[in-house]
């Protein structure tokens, strides 16, 4: 004889007079940030910046002893691409 007020694991805890909801389709959101960044990555100054960095990466890199490292070059680059995106970002939100 199965008691009143009482809850099992396996009870459906649904209202029942409930319809079941629906399931929603999930839309793959796109960040509009990381958009905005590949485009700006790819065009002003930054890819310019970007070959620069990579140039000076190669020369630390071929060399066993050297105190040169290529942070102002890095931080030249992402200050382009930020500043390319700044103004981008800000007018998607809502």
């Amino acid at each position: 004889m199965k008691r009143r007020g009482t809850m099992g694991l396996k009870d459906d805890l649904r209202n029942h007079e409930d319809a079941p909801e629906e399931e929603e389709e999930d839309e793959e959101l796109v960040d509009p940030h990381q958009t905005i960044r590949e485009q700006c990555r790819t065009s002003g100054e930054a890819p310019q910046l970007r070959a620069k960095f990579e140039q000076c990466e190669e020369r630390v890199s071929s060399r066993s002893k050297t105190e040169e490292t290529c942070v102002e070059e890095l931080l030249d680059y992402l200050h382009a691409v930020d500043h390319c995106t700044g103004g981008s970002v800000l007018s998607c939100l809502k």
